[in-house]
């Protein structure tokens, strides 16, 4: 399911340019909105690879441009701190209206504090994550320090801001400068994780400290150890996206829609994504998210395993399922069935490529199996046997036909 482009209104009724991004097989155990840091955008690379990483686990992430900045309406130099809250509580109404409740709000830099004071607001929020954020709005100031005697003089001046003009005016001081982070922190009755990189020299980790201090129970702090303030490099924000997807686990369901019986006995709802950048592929099976990759040597960023890997990992599963199965049955002492595989290709014989006409190269599995327990060898022996009868195996001998169409509507 590709990213969807969207727009919805904005707390002043501007529209707001989003992206939705959804797991492989479309269907999100749960909703969260992503909020981006100051003068960012949606399109900012740690937005980007958290909510991938986010929908990889199976939830439905919206990422969005506040007023005034990226692909949405409206002038920056109109909005504030507060009004920026106002946009993600628009955008929980919009999603509560059109999919559903976001249970998690998670938010990068001045989007981290904007997300604690929002879930306030927000009575179906169950968790709140935030990323290298502020501890009070007004640490914003610090950006804009050099102009604020103009903006004070002349109610606005031009600021350079990562490299881009925009233009600050006097309220936006003044609604800083207004803001009670305590008050809000301490009040909230949702889960809290804070990530912050310790060597941030744009919001030092002190903030990540106070932020802690003032929030109740639950909390979390994880460290982004080397991470830069904007988590450039893409292996922090996916490392982030993946320590929040389990974390958020704890809090949130993530077991996703009921399926009939039938259906979870079948075991045939396997749904794969592969975006244009690289190989990394999401994948859904049932309610279980994982995700495959190729290695960085064939253009790959090996997050996850390649696709043989994952063939040769389910007859592994299958032969040391079926191992304990069978010794169960028969009451013998198998403490553990260990499975060791490797796929390779190997050349036919000049017989068999003569014979069937077909390539010359064939794919092989290497197993090695371990039976751990107090075993005699007539078991031992027995159970070997039984590993060539797990249902994979027998598959793989037969071989498979696979038959292809196209979805209707793509």
């Amino acid at each position: 399911m590709p990213t969807h482009r969207l727009t919805f209104p904005g707390a002043d009724g501007a529209e707001l340019a989003a992206r939705l991004e959804l797991p492989a097989d479309g269907v999100p155990a749960a909703w969260a909105i992503f909020a981006h840091c100051f003068t960012c955008s949606k399109n900012v690379k740690a937005a980007v690879h958290m909510t991938r990483a986010l929908s990889a686990r199976g939830l439905g992430v919206l990422r969005f441009d506040f007023t005034g900045l990226g692909e949405s309406e409206g002038e920056f130099g109109d909005t504030n701190f507060s009004s920026n809250v106002e946009d993600l509580v628009a955008a929980a109404h919009y999603l509560e209206e059109e999919h559903g409740a976001p249970e998690i709000l998670v938010g990068h830099s001045l989007g981290g504090a904007a997300v604690l004071h929002a879930a306030a607001r927000l009575p179906y929020v169950k968790a709140v994550a935030t990323l290298g954020a502020p501890a009070d709005p007004s640490h914003v100031l610090r950006h804009i320090e050099d102009a604020r005697e103009e903006i004070e003089a002349q109610g606005h001046a031009t600021v350079t801001l990562g490299g881009r003009p925009f233009t600050v005016k006097e309220q936006f001081l003044r609604d800083l400068e207004s803001q009670t982070m305590k008050d809000v922190v301490s009040g909230l009755e949702v889960a809290l994780l804070v990530m912050h990189s310790p060597v941030d020299d744009v919001v030092g980790v002190e903030n990540a400290r106070t932020i802690y201090e003032m929030a109740r129970h639950p909390k979390s702090f994880v460290s982004l150890d080397d991470a830069d303030h904007l988590l450039a490099d893409p292996s922090d924000s996916r490392y982030a996206g993946t320590v929040l997807g389990a974390w958020v686990s704890r809090y949130v369901d993530l077991g996703g829609p009921e399926a009939d019986a039938e259906e979870l006995t079948a075991g045939d709802r396997v749904v794969t994504r592969t975006g244009q950048d690289g190989f990394a592929t999401d994948i859904r099976v049932r309610r279980h998210s994982l995700v495959a990759d190729e290695p960085e040597s064939v253009g790959g960023e090996d997050t996850g395993p390649t696709p043989y890997d994952l063939l040769v990992a389910g007859l592994g599963a299958c032969t040391s399922m079926t191992l304990q199965m069978y010794a169960r049955r028969k009451g013998w002492p198998l403490e553990e069935a260990r499975v060791r595989l490797k796929h390779r290709k190997i050349h036919r014989s000049d017989e068999e490529v003569a014979e069937e006409s077909e390539d010359a190269r064939l794919d092989a599995v290497d197993r090695e199996v371990e039976l751990v327990g107090d075993l005699d060898e007539e078991q031992r022996a027995r159970l070997m046997e039984i590993a060539d009868r797990c249902p994979v195996h027998r598959t793989l001998e037969a071989g498979v036909r696979v038959d292809t169409r196209e979805a209707q509507g793509s």
